[in-house]
Formats: structure tokens, C-alpha cells, sequence
């Protein structure tokens, strides 16, 4: 298997290791900004997810190949397992909530609301009157997990939930939401942790489902509920996914890169993104290196 040319970290610069379930993390957007310069490199994170508030300046994403410009006051929201980079403005301030991803989707599963607001990398523009509430929920959370007294737990997730809260319903306005039941969404995001292990294997749907002890109907459902999506397009795009990461962060060549995401056939392969992507491998690569 071709390792991923892009670095896991476990928090940013530290060495990929085991994640506690219940991992909650805050930090000072000052604390690694300002000694890497105020830039952060593309990296990954295998089990972290990020609410990072930008409550003064402001800056640029890359998410994946996207490039997303943000100002204050917001909340970036970053899943686990995306390829994620900052430039800050040097005066920003800020702070950077990391969620174990078992964790949160412990809290996911409870409230089914809560399903889109991990599904993808965003910017969640904040009113100014509700950076206050997301300051203090941060804070909260700071304070709580600088101590071990009763309830800590519970105070934390108080916090980290108010904290979600703020970023749906900004990041909901306007649109109405379908998220599905709880029991749906623990199938997508288990065939999800499936697809991440095994995609390079190229399985059919149908192999997926039987994995996961359901219905391919019943798949499919949870799939359009949950993730707007088919459980077959799911497949093709984390492969392409590893495709635009391998293009984007290594040397490899377009044969290469069809192997190391599991097609036999370069030439199929390169039919495959074309037909996703609107251009060939070489041509896409070639673009953003210009």
C-alpha cells in the first residue's frame, strides 16, 4: 500500500498515536500559529475533529484542493481525515476545540440535528453577538478540563455542545436539513469507516451492505437520508479523494496513483477522473501547479 503523501499528526507537529474516546482538547490559536509564523501546513488528522473560533482577524483554508477565505468572527469546522492548511492574519486571535472522533460521534448519535455539521469542511460566519457566547463556552471548556472535579465531564460536554449548537444553527440558516435517524446515521458513518479502511479494494456495494449486516435498500436509504448520497458514489469519492491528494502532495506518476487507489488499468482510471472531475489526471495536476 502507497503511503499518503500528506503528514498525520496527532494535535499539529506531534506524532500520530492512539486517541482516548472521550478526547477534548482547547488551545489558543496563538500557541502553534505563532511559532510555525502564522502558517499551519496540510496535514491530517486519522481520529481528531476541529471547532477552531477565529474571533478576531481572519485568514485562508485549504480544505482538500478547496481554498476557503475567512474573516471574524467564525467558526471553522474540519472533520476528521481531511487535508487541512491555514494561513492566519497575523493579528488574529482565536481558539482551537479538538474532538476525539469517536466522541463526537457518541454525541451525533444522540441528536441526529447534529449529522451535517461534520459532513464536509466549512467557515460558519458568527453574528459579533455571538462570538461572546462562543468565547465563553471555549472557556468553560478550558477551565473544566484544567481540573478533575465532579461533573467535569458533563460541564465539558455542556460547553461543546452549546458550542455545536451555535455553529448549526448559523450554518443551517436558510436551508432545511434531512439528517436522517439516529440508527442511519450510525450505518453511513460505520460504512464510512469501512470505506476509508477498504476503498483501494475497489468492493461492490452489495459486498459493503452484507459487511454491514443490512438490506442494500436499506444502505441506500440511510445513505440519501444521511449523506444526500449514494453508498456507490460514496465509494468513487474517496477514491478520487486519494487520487487529488496523491496528484496534489507527491511525485508519483498518473500509473502510480491508479494503483495505489486500487485500479488495474491506468488507462480506466484516468476515464474515471475525467469523468468525475471534468479533466484528465495530468491535466488537473498541471492546473494547480501553475
Amino acid at each position: 500500500m502507497t503511503a499518503s503523501p500528506v503528514p498525520s499528526f496527532y494535535l499539529y507537529g506531534e506524532p500520530q498515536r492512539s486517541v482516548a474516546e472521550g478526547f477534548v482538547h482547547v488551545e489558543s490559536l496563538d500557541d502553534r500559529s505563532r511559532p510555525s509564523e502564522w502558517t499551519i501546513r496540510p496535514h491530517v488528522h486519522r481520529d481528531l475533529n476541529h471547532i477552531i473560533l477565529i474571533a478576531e482577524g481572519g485568514g485562508a483554508m485549504q480544505a482538500e484542493e478547496a481554498a476557503v477565505r475567512f474573516d471574524a468572527p467564525c467558526l471553522l469546522l474540519i472533520p476528521a481525515g481531511i487535508v487541512h492548511g491555514f494561513t492566519w492574519a497575523s493579528e488574529s486571535r482565536g481558539a482551537v476545540v479538538t474532538i476525539a472522533d469517536s466522541y463526537l460521534r457518541h454525541l451525533v448519535l444522540r441528536d441526529a440535528d447534529l449529522v451535517p455539521l461534520f459532513a464536509h469542511p466549512q467557515a460558519v460566519a458568527l453574528p459579533r453577538s455571538d462570538r461572546t457566547a462562543a468565547e465563553d463556552a471555549i472557556a468553560r471548556m478550558d477551565q473544566e478540563l484544567s481540573w478533575a472535579g465532579p461533573g467535569q465531564r458533563a460541564a465539558v460536554e455542556s460547553a461543546l455542545l452549546h458550542l455545536m449548537v451555535l455553529a448549526l444553527r448559523h450554518a443551517a440558516l436558510g436551508r432545511q436539513v434531512h439528517p436522517g435517524t439516529p440508527r442511519q446515521a450510525a450505518l453511513v458513518a460505520r460504512l464510512r469507516e469501512r470505506i476509508d479502511q477498504r476503498f483501494r479494494l475497489r468492493e461492490p456495494v452489495s459486498a459493503h451492505a452484507r459487511a454491514l449486516g443490512v438490506s442494500l435498500t436499506a444502505l441506500r436509504q440511510a445513505c440519501a437520508r444521511v449523506a444526500n448520497n449514494s453508498p456507490a458514489q460514496m465509494l468513487d469519492d474517496r477514491a478520487l479523494l486519494e487520487a487529488r491528494r496523491m496528484l496534489l502532495y507527491s511525485q508519483l506518476s498518473v500509473t502510480d496513483i491508479a494503483y495505489a487507489v486500487g485500479f488495474e488499468d491506468p488507462a480506466y482510471f484516468s476515464r474515471f477522473f475525467t469523468r468525475h472531475v471534468g479533466q484528465p489526471p495530468r491535466s488537473w495536476r498541471a492546473a494547480r501547479e501553475s
